[in-house]
C-alpha cells in the first residue's frame, strides 16, 4: 500500500511540475487550479498517506485503506479533467468535476476514519 501510494505520489508531482512548466512557457494560467490540486491531492497528499502507512502498517492492512487507494485515484483523475474542461469553458464538464471531487473528498473521509479506526 505505501510503496503504491508513494510511486503515485511522484506520478502526480511529475504531472503538475510539467503542467506549471508548460504553463509558464506560454503564459498561459488558466489551468493554473488543476496545477495546484495534483500538486496538493496528488503529490502531497497521497505522499504523506503513504508514509503514514508505511509508519503505520495496521492502518495500511485495512479493507478501508484499500477503498482509500483505490476511491482517491479513481476520482482525481476525473476530478482534474472535469476541472481542465471546465476552466477551459466547456460547461457540460461540471457533472465530471462534482463527481470526481466528491469521490476523492469520500476517499478522504475514509482515510481520517481508517486512522480513527487503525491507530490507538
Amino acid at each position: 500500500m505505501s510503496i503504491r501510494l508513494l510511486k503515485l505520489a511522484a506520478l502526480y508531482l511529475v504531472v503538475a511540475i510539467t503542467l506549471g512548466l508548460g504553463m509558464g512557457m506560454t503564459e498561459k494560467f488558466t489551468l493554473a487550479p488543476v496545477h495546484a490540486h495534483l500538486g496538493v491531492l496528488g503529490w502531497v497528499t497521497l505522499a504523506l498517506a503513504g508514509l503514514i502507512y508505511t509508519h503505520y502498517p495496521q492502518a495500511a492492512g485495512t479493507r478501508l485503506a484499500q477503498v482509500h487507494f483505490w476511491l482517491h485515484n479513481l476520482g482525481l483523475p476525473v476530478f482534474m479533467g472535469g476541472l481542465a474542461l471546465f476552466l477551459l469553458g466547456n460547461t457540460w464538464a461540471g457533472p465530471l468535476l462534482g463527481i470526481g471531487s466528491t469521490v476523492v473528498w469520500l476517499s478522504l473521509v475514509l482515510f481520517a476514519v481508517n486512522l480513527w479506526r487503525s491507530l490507538r
